[in-house]
């Protein structure tokens, strides 16, 4: 580890033993697949995180990976309610991209640092059973291809892994009975994986620091937000855009049974072990003993 990664140790020692035998699950992604410092460190974090008897299981996405292999077949991309329109041809790229090249990529690099991590699909093991998932316009119910939501995971395999202190790293390409695989948005995969595994921590990177009040006042971050104040946000328009189906997925895995939900800037280094052992970023959690959103000043 570098001397920053050995001062966090030091610094965060204790309380990362009370999580000793817990299970968390990381969402990879975001500008963090691009940045190797923070690549880094993010290893560095799961090397210490482990180390404790932390029991860790990623799933990673790897959406502009997709978008630049689909530009260099002549592909077009399109989306609707933010979700990837999947046809055949589409599909066979994101299967390639995310099970092959992203998802290899990261179990051998985090295997190579000292890791016992073993790469997955969705699809080994029946490990994430999908069925198609349609869009909604108003009234009109929209196809758009093998995009698929999770109707259960096999969590007993995930179990025995992490009983062998074995990293499962996902790929969130899902299979119905019939065989026909099916691209699955990661924040969903993840959410859900979480809730089966009743895990301790279900801990999202992207690429801001947490949920504002307003987006462009640093001051107005929130240390922490509830399932109601979520629901009362959106409907109010303070929360927007993409980090909506994100929030949901928050939502779904707190409703599932993990404990606490965390989102966590990944393009700050160790920022996934501060968010763990300090009050930055924004916890989601099911509910606050007062009805204050206290915020970081």
């Amino acid at each position: 580890m570098n001397n920053q990664s050995t001062d966090l140790d030091k610094n965060n020692f204790l309380q990362l033993n009370k999580f000793k035998e817990k299970t968390f699950v990381i969402k990879y992604g975001g500008s963090i697949m691009n940045d190797e410092k923070a690549q880094e460190a993010f290893i560095d974090d799961l090397l210490l995180l482990t180390s404790k008897g932390i029991k860790v299981v990623i799933i990673h996405g790897g959406g502009p990976e997709i978008s630049k292999w689909l530009k260099k077949t002549g592909i077009e991309t399109q989306f609707i309610k933010g979700l990837r329109v999947t046809d055949k041809s589409t599909m066979e790229i994101v299967e390639m991209v995310l099970s092959g090249n992203v998802n290899k990529k990261l179990s051998s690099r985090l295997s190579i640092k000292g890791l016992t991590a073993i790469g997955l699909s969705g699809k080994d093991a029946k490990l994430i059973k999908a069925k198609k998932k349609y869009v909604y316009d108003g009234n009109n119910k929209l196809d758009i291809g093998f995009v698929g939501e999770v109707e259960c995971v096999n969590e007993k395999l995930l179990l025995k892994l992490l009983e062998n202190n074995i990293i499962p790293v996902i790929s969130p390409v899902g299979c119905d009975d019939n065989g026909n695989s099916y691209n699955i948005n990661a924040d969903y995969a993840a959410s859900f994986i979480s809730g089966a595994l009743k895990a301790e921590k279900l801990l999202i990177m992207t690429d801001i620091d947490g949920v504002y009040i307003d987006i462009n006042d640093p001051s107005s971050i929130l240390k922490s937000i509830t399932i109601d104040e979520i629901k009362e946000y959106i409907d109010s328009g303070i929360i927007t855009g993409g980090m909506i189906p994100k929030l949901e997925c928050c939502i779904d895995a707190l409703n599932k049974g993990t404990n606490s939900v965390q989102l966590i800037d990944g393009r700050k280094e160790h920022n996934l072990l501060l968010n763990i052992t300090t009050d930055s970023g924004t916890k989601i959690i099911a509910k606050r003993r007062d009805n204050l959103c206290q915020k970081i000043v």
